[in-house]
């Protein structure tokens, strides 16, 4: 978001999920959409058959690789050379779109003078990405019209994760793939309503719909409409929260939805961090392993128990419905959320959630046209700015938020943590289609299919240190060691191991680098440096059984 917002001026996906069909040339990086999106995953490969190409850039071999025209298997961490690469290759052969370039954009110079120092024999030492490779994938990109971007985490979670989506809005700014259908630059977003989360002012910078919290016009309306004054400051983001719990600075926490003890970087700081805490609130379905930490546990209502919207990916808004009560005292988050202020001090009652939105509807103008009554059956993409507008299908069409769109040269920076003797290996983290983060292991079934974490290793480790499909590891980083059984295959490179956070019985965030963006603050889940050794089957911890 952060990115995109610097570079286009809205920090949105560009582009819709129902466009993914048709688009000529996916470019795909940092992205196993088949198991992490599995309805986009669906649709990418559906483009393939109906002869779209596929650029995928991913340094294990998944689904998608197989079904690419090119794979681009690139060292992890590497993204930001690769893509000046393909930047260099596209300007310098002039593939690039000048008129685009001149009317829409500002900040070329700068660009080019950074990209003419990776031509593609460097870029491919840093990658390991083979030079004709670079090239076919710059040219194939660049001189096809409906060619879109497509990237999830394996960009974001970087020390570099901002400066990286910068980049690809570079290289679709420069070939003119945004503002046009079945092309641009589209993030896609980790849970069902990140985006309407963040839409809705769930971030420690802005206010919903976005406008800054530094922005005294915005506060002056908000604070009328909600009849208590706006803060002036930007707030804490998560690493900077843990560490002021554990400075003693930050006193209390109110955690909703959310399980950071298991999912955030270097879990043995996160639970420090917890530990520290004069009071935590726990708001969720389950007991998470954060909820252990809790002095209150406040009992949510799932999905299918309460009324509201959603919005996903492609910034549609969509209704959900309760389909039956909720059990015990289990409450909707937002009749949580109105008590607790009443009991504060401040008043807030609402009769339903239908009216909490048409209050938002009011106050974010990307918002207004879209009511219960319009999406009653289909959703509607915001901006949507009244109620006889359509909702928008692709961004950007007319120009860019900001004005011009901003190009800017990006320097490559390595991860924060490379191999050495003593952690001879890299560890990349990621999901798995068997379940979704960490709640879907409640679910007998789908614990059926898949019970334990089984680390990735590669044929040539696994025969350099003894280990056979199934065997048990203790795997160990700078910050901590857990143990995992293994399988042998080669969707990973040889020196890189492949593991999910989904389990807590091998809590791989106990080993991951807390390193963060200098801008968002999102730790570096991909890149760390890791020793594995054979262990007894004695040291693995069971699992617990699947409610």
């Amino acid at each position: 978001m952060a990115g995109l917002a610097a570079t286009l001026g809205s920090g949105a996906m560009t582009n819709s999920i129902g466009e993914i069909e048709f688009n000529e040339v996916l470019f795909t990086i940092g992205s196993n959409a088949p198991e992490a999106h599995p309805i986009i995953g669906n649709k990418m490969k559906a483009a393939a058959q109906r002869g779209a190409k596929l650029i995928v850039v991913d340094p294990r071999r998944t689904e998608l690789a197989d079904n690419a025209h090119l794979w681009l298997r690139l060292k992890p961490g590497t993204d930001n050379a690769l893509v000046n690469g393909l930047l260099y290759l596209i300007i310098g052969n002039g593939w690039h779109d000048k008129a685009y370039i001149d009317e829409r954009c500002e900040g070329y110079d700068d660009l080019w003078k950074v990209v003419q120092e990776y031509p593609p024999e460097r870029v491919a030492q840093i990658t390991g990405v083979p030079v004709e490779q670079i090239h076919a994938a710059a040219e194939l990109y660049a001189r096809t019209p409906k060619a879109g971007i497509f990237y999830t985490l394996g960009i974001t979670e970087h020390t570099t994760g901002t400066a990286n989506v910068m980049n690809l809005a570079n290289l679709a700014m420069v070939t003119g793939h945004i503002g046009v259908e079945n092309a641009g630059v589209n993030p896609l977003r980790g849970q069902n309503n990140v985006q309407g989360s963040c839409d809705m002012g769930a971030l420690p910078n802005s206010l919903p719909g976005y406008p800054s919290v530094n922005d005294p016009e915005a506060r002056a309306r908000f604070s009328e409409a909600y009849g208590v004054l706006m803060p002036e400051k930007m707030g804490l983001r998560i690493p900077e929260m843990l560490d002021m719990a554990v400075y003693g600075k930050l006193k209390a926490m109110f955690v909703m939805g959310e399980d950071p003890a298991l999912t955030d970087a270097d879990a043995n700081h996160v639970r420090k961090a917890l530990g520290s805490l004069d009071f935590l609130v726990a708001q969720n379905l389950f007991m998470t392993e954060t909820a252990k930490y809790a002095d209150v546990f406040l009992p949510a209502a799932c999905y299918a128990e309460k009324d509201g919207t959603f919005t996903n990916t492609e910034r549609r808004v969509q209704r959900v419905r309760k389909a039956v009560e909720p059990p015990g005292e289990c409450r909707a988050d937002w009749e949580i959320i109105a008590d607790l202020s009443c009991r504060l001090g401040h008043e807030m009652h609402y009769e339903s959630a239908e009216e909490i939105f048409d209050e938002m509807r009011t106050l974010v103008p990307s918002y207004a046209g879209i009511t219960y009554e319009r999406i009653d059956k289909v959703g509607l993409q915001w901006p949507c700015p009244d109620v006889e507008h359509p909702g928008t299908k692709f961004l950007h069409a007319a120009g860019f938020t900001r004005g011009k769109g901003l190009l800017q040269g990006i320097e490559y920076e390595a991860p924060a943590e490379l191999c050495s003797d003593e952690y001879p290996i890299l560890l990349s983290t990621g999901r798995m289609l068997y379940h979704y983060n960490i709640m879907t292991r409640h679910s007998a079934n789908l614990e059926s299919l898949r019970p334990h974490e089984l680390a990735q290793i590669n044929p040539a480790d696994a025969q350099r240190l003894d280990l056979g499909e199934g065997d048990t590891v203790r795997v160990s980083s700078r910050r901590g060691s857990i143990t995992t059984r293994v399988t042998v295959t080669d969707v990973v490179p040889p020196g890189v191991v492949f593991m999910t956070f989904h389990y807590k019985e091998s809590p791989v965030n106990e080993l991951t680098n807390a390193a963060f963006d200098p801008v968002t603050k999102t730790a570096e889940f991909k890149v760390c440096a890791v020793r594995i050794e054979k262990a007894p089957e004695s040291e693995l911890v069971s699992a617990a059984p699947a409610v």
